[in-house]
C-alpha cells in the first residue's frame, strides 16, 4: 500500500477513486482472496485522506461483492465465485490486458448469442436488428447515433436468443463496448472504419436471416476479432502462434 498515494487521480468522486484503487489492488492480485484489506487507518494515513472516505470506499467494494466484512475483524477479499455481484471497473480498460479480456470474453459470449439467434429470431427481431444497421449507415454514420446504433444491433441478437441471461450480461458490457468503439474512432481514419465496420454487421445479419448458426456465429467472431485489432487486441492463441512462426524462421 506504500505506492497508493501516486495512483490517486482526479477524475472521480474522493470515495469511488479510491475504491478504484483498492478494486485494482484486487483485481492485480495484489490483494488475494481471503485477504484482509488494509485497516481503514493504514489507508487513509497511505493516501492522506479521513478514515470516513474510506470507510465509505470500502463500503462500495462491499456493494459491489469484492469484499466482506467480518465484525471486528475487517474487510476480506471474497474469492470470484463468492462473489454476488459483477462489476467491471472502467480503469481496466486503460490497459492492453483489459481490452484482450473484454474482447476475449465478447467473441465467446457474442458468437455464442449470433448462433442461437440464428436458430431462434423472429421476423420482429430481424426487423430490429435490419433498423439498427440502417440506422448504422445512415445520415449519423459518422456521429455518436451510430454508436448508439452498433449497440442496439448487438443488444437486438443476444434478444433475439431467446436467453434473458445472455441479454442481461451483453447489455452489461455495452459501456466497456461504446469505449472501444470510440477508441477505434480515434485509432483509425473514420470513413474507412465505418465502411468496414458496417460491411462486417451485414455479413452477420445476411447470416441471421439465412438461419445459419454457423456463419452467424463465425461472422459476429470475425467482427469481434477484426475491432479488437483495430485498437492494437490480439488473442492470446494469435500472439502463440506469432511467436511460434517466428522462432521456426
Amino acid at each position: 500500500m506504500n505506492n497508493l498515494s501516486r495512483k490517486l487521480a482526479p477524475a472521480q468522486p474522493l470515495p469511488s477513486r479510491v475504491a478504484s484503487i483498492l478494486s485494482q489492488e484486487i483485481s492485480s492480485g495484489r490483494l488475494k482472496p481471503g485477504d484482509r484489506l488494509p485497516t481503514e487507518h493504514q489507508i487513509a494515513e497511505s493516501l492522506g485522506i479521513s478514515r470516513n472516505v474510506v470507510r465509505e470506499a470500502i463500503a462500495q467494494l462491499r456493494a459491489d461483492g469484492l469484499v466482506r466484512a467480518r465484525q471486528g475483524a475487517g474487510a476480506f477479499v471474497m474469492a470470484p465465485e463468492e462473489r454476488l455481484a459483477i462489476r467491471l471497473d472502467p480503469t481496466d480498460l486503460e490497459n492492453i490486458q483489459g481490452m484482450e479480456g473484454l474482447f476475449e470474453l465478447r467473441a465467446l459470449l457474442e458468437g455464442e448469442a449470433a448462433r442461437l439467434a440464428a436458430m431462434r429470431r423472429t421476423d420482429d427481431d430481424l426487423a430490429e436488428i435490419s433498423a439498427a444497421l440502417e440506422d448504422m449507415r445512415g445520415d449519423e454514420k459518422w456521429s455518436e447515433g451510430s454508436i448508439e446504433a452498433d449497440l442496439v444491433f448487438h443488444r437486438a441478437i443476444a434478444r433475439a436468443t431467446g436467453n434473458a441471461y445472455i441479454h442481461t450480461f451483453v447489455c452489461f458490457i455495452c459501456d466497456q463496448i461504446r469505449r472501444s468503439i470510440h477508441m477505434a474512432r480515434y485509432a483509425n481514419q473514420i470513413e474507412q472504419l465505418v465502411e468496414v465496420n458496417v460491411g462486417e454487421h451485414v455479413v452477420i445479419l445476411d447470416a441471421l436471416k439465412a438461419g445459419d448458426p454457423e456463419a452467424a456465429r463465425v461472422a459476429m467472431v470475425n467482427h469481434i476479432t477484426e475491432a479488437g485489432r483495430r485498437i492494437g487486441v490480439i488473442f492470446r492463441n494469435e500472439q502463440s502462434n506469432a511467436a511460434e512462426g517466428i522462432a521456426a524462421s
